[in-house]
């Protein structure tokens, strides 16, 4: 299938590009291509939601959901779709994460991080978090709707924090900034996608949105970049998954590090610019074909 956005794509030598077999947008990076069953109920995501939970009960919550849901999920996802992760510079690829853990020591991260990554597959946020053996210190700000579809349980698991909607009016959007102040406050770790949209085996890796650097900013905390790519499915694992879908593997690079030296519409940019590159080094891109950040921006 033709897409404009793959004809001057340019990856390095034996880097794996899935057939592409969807029609993807060729000019709005953010285009829905999913529309999920809105069928459950949640609370109101308004300026009385709960967003800063750290509560007794919560952390049980996630503490017993990471080992009894997101491990299990990781080991599935060995299984079904070979995930293995790397360090950049590093040519050995792990199924443990002993060596990785070990690796991040290397780096001042005792207040946290943010972990970005490209927004590829269904369960390409347990990819991330189980690579890095993530502890249930971790909240992820996600699509409000989606707390209200089948996948609400997994999402408050894995410490979601819905984003009201602008229609909810700015104290929503103060309670939810306050809370993650109190989260940056006890070191906890953020995960963003920053390509906002998830569009499903995509080799492209689309323009950022700020927020995550924004946030890296004002907290001061590194940028972790993470790269989720692509091999072809072969052996027995023809037989573990659909023939139809790729292999996963996750590459993970240094921290980026934000200047608060320097003024911060300037670093944020510059922190948005370098995690686009990097990431896009990582997933062994040598000509991307979207810039950096939205072009009507």
């Amino acid at each position: 299938m033709e897409n404009k956005r793959y004809k001057d794509l340019r990856v390095t030598e034996g880097t794996y590009v899935p057939p592409v077999t969807t029609k993807f947008p060729e000019d709005d990076p953010y285009v829905g291509l999913y529309q999920p069953v809105y069928d459950h109920d949640f609370p109101a995501i308004d300026a009385d939601y709960p967003y800063f939970d750290h509560s007794l009960g919560k952390r049980s919550f996630m503490y017993w959901g990471y080992i009894f849901i997101l491990r299990p999920l990781g080991m599935m996802l060995r299984l079904k779709y070979g995930l293995r992760w790397r360090i950049e510079g590093e040519n050995k690829w792990y199924r443990t994460t002993w060596h990785i853990r070990r690796w991040l020591k290397r780096f001042d991260l005792s207040h946290g991080a943010i972990t970005v990554a490209n927004h590829c597959y269904r369960h390409d946020c347990a990819s991330v978090l189980t690579s890095i053996h993530a502890s249930s210190r971790t909240r992820i700000p996600m699509f409000a709707p989606n707390f209200r579809t089948k996948d609400q349980f997994f999402l408050c698991a894995v410490g979601g924090v819905p984003i009201p909607a602008p229609e909810e009016g700015l104290s929503a959007m103060k309670a939810f900034n306050a809370a993650f102040d109190e989260y940056d406050r006890l070191g906890y770790w953020f995960h963003i996608f920053p390509e906002a949209k998830r569009w499903d085996w995509y080799k492209p890796v689309r323009p950022f949105q700020k927020g995550a650097f924004t946030m890296a900013y004002k907290y001061n905390k590194p940028i972790l970049p993470f790269a989720i790519t692509y091999r072809p499915r072969t052996g027995i694992f023809r037989f573990l998954g659909p023939k139809d879908e790729p292999l996963t593997q996750v590459t993970i690079g240094e921290p980026i590090f934000p200047d608060k030296t320097q003024p911060r519409s300037a670093e944020t940019e510059r922190l948005r610019r370098v995690t686009h590159e990097t990431v896009c080094r990582l997933a062994g891109i040598t000509n991307n074909t979207w810039p950096y950040k939205p072009e009507n921006e």
